[in-house]
């Protein structure tokens, strides 16, 4: 399904897509273009984070920008108009108000007469890809009016209103009381604000309550937070129907900020990992002097010239020798099947602190790549990690994760499980500390590892096994030549 729409001035309208799998909303991070500027098929317009990432969107199509339907900050439903391009030569004017039903496509803008219009946007020869997971599913766009609604003659379609057809609730005395109306996200900004809906004075059409009407609830009356104006080369359209941006604000004594995008998923997949899978961690602590020592070596070897060579490097390593070695540790739970499936293959997970949270994408058949491959590999996962351009696709399909704990100075931890998988390996801080070598208390390189497993999956034996051979590899490095 396609994710514009063109009226029959040549004024194409495109909406906000789904660029993860069932991913409701965005926020719109930055705008790359203005109100009367060009565009040409394939040109990134806007940047835009999910829930799971950051993501570049470009335009399908020539023409000039008529209209930026929402400012920076604002957090915007899949299926919503976001920019309005003019394809039939205008001067990048805004939009006529005057209704005007959109349909998937026109023969408007064509050089000349064509057979009627299918139901999909046409794909003219040249045209640049959109990016994969463009489009959204018919069911996400399709909404039920409310029922005795009143046809609104605007380009953004009235959405509807979970729970009008409800008629009622009971309060805390038993008696039934009046449902306001909100749209979802906001119920569940009320909610997450511990704003009772039922106090607000909504000022949204139709009654309808609007993040505005949340956030003033919340914020003290004698401090309001200023209102931040838009002022794009030409008049906004419909400016109430655009909601204000979600920002951290203090009430004096505290400040609150609003969870969303990355750090809001991340929080939601920790719980249901903590409370669905049952979770077992066990503890080493090993000897690493040789490990850092070979480290130091590949450094200076020819074939690893230029590539991302560290620690981590060779502990991905020998987790991966040691799933090779135990694959009944790589699996997964099906709940709905009640079946234990396991995967040949690993795609192996890092977990990345950056600017908007832990992400943790992962390394596609990590099993089958060299030791330069997978340096490489990892070096280029870091990279697009700090500059917050990872991939929805990046962050899928994940087995087993480590997490480097150690570049904090925090000895171990005790990891949650990345949702969906069996294991994670926590990397303590490496230190050099007395130990019994060859009978003698020397100082030597010494971290310790955590195992974090899903014991639905993978018993006390299974786990210890694994995280015996990791460590035996890292005290013992020639066996990565040996075992793998």
């Amino acid at each position: 399904m396609t994710t514009m729409t063109e009226n029959a001035s040549g004024l194409r309208e495109f909406k906000m897509p789904d660029v993860g799998e069932g991913l409701t909303e965005a926020e719109i991070l930055k705008w790359y273009v203005q109100v009367g500027d060009t565009v040409t098929d394939g040109q990134v317009v806007c940047e835009v984070e999910t829930a799971k990432a950051a993501v570049e969107l470009p335009i399908p199509y020539d023409g000039v920008v008529s209209e930026l339907r929402f400012p920076e900050g604002t957090t915007v439903d899949v299926g919503e108009v976001i920019i309005a391009v003019d394809v039939a030569g205008g001067a990048g004017a805004p939009a006529p108000q005057a209704p005007a039903a959109p349909v998937q496509t026109s023969a408007a803008s064509a050089p000349a007469p064509a057979a009627p219009a299918p139901a999909e946007e046409p794909k003219p020869e040249g045209r640049k890809p959109v990016l994969v997971g463009y489009g959204v599913a018919e069911s996400s766009t399709k909404r039920r009016p409310r029922k005795g609604a009143e046809v609104v003659p605007a380009q953004q379609p009235e959405p509807f209103l979970a729970g009008t057809a409800i008629q009622g609730e009971l309060n805390g005395h038993g008696h039934a009381k009046e449902r306001p109306l909100a749209k979802p996200p906001v119920r569940k900004l009320a909610k997450d604000l511990g704003v009772d809906l039922t106090t607000i004075t909504p000022s949204g059409p139709d009654g309808i309550i609007t993040r505005e009407d949340v956030h003033a609830a919340v914020v003290p009356a004698p401090a309001p937070a200023p209102v931040v104006e838009v002022t794009p080369a030409a008049p906004v359209q419909a400016p109430a129907r655009v909601p204000a941006p979600v920002v951290a604000y203090d009430t004096g004594r505290e400040t609150r900020i609003p969870v969303k995008g990355v750090r809001k998923a991340t929080a939601a997949a920790m719980v249901g990992s903590a409370f669905t899978a049952p979770h077992v961690t066990e503890f080493v602590t090993l000897d690493v002097t040789r490990t850092m020592k070979l480290v130091e070596e590949l450094k200076q070897d020819k074939e690893l010239q230029g590539l991302r060579v560290n620690p981590l490097l060779l502990i991905a390593k020998a987790l991966l020798v040691a799933i090779k070695r135990n694959p009944e540790v790589n699996a997964s739970w099906d709940e709905a099947n009640q079946e234990i499936v396991q995967k040949h293959y690993v795609n192996l997970g890092i977990a990345a602190a950056t600017p908007r949270g832990l992400i943790v994408p992962n390394i596609k058949d990590a099993h089958a790549k060299t030791l330069p491959q997978l340096a490489q590999s990892l070096g280029e996962l870091v990279s697009t990690a700090r500059e917050g351009k990872t991939s929805p696709a990046a962050m899928q399909g994940g087995t087993v994760t480590i997490t480097n704990v150690g570049v904090f100075g925090v000895d171990t931890g005790t990891p949650i499980l990345n949702p969906g998988e069996s294991a994670i390996l926590a990397v303590g801080a490496i230190k050099l500390q007395p130990w019994v070598h060859k009978g003698k208390v020397k100082p030597r390189q010494v971290t310790t590892l955590a195992l974090s497993f899903d014991h639905r999956l993978v018993d006390g034996e299974l786990g210890s096994k694994v995280l015996a051979d990791v460590a035996a590899i890292l005290e013992q490095p020639k066996r990565l030549i040996t075992w793998a």
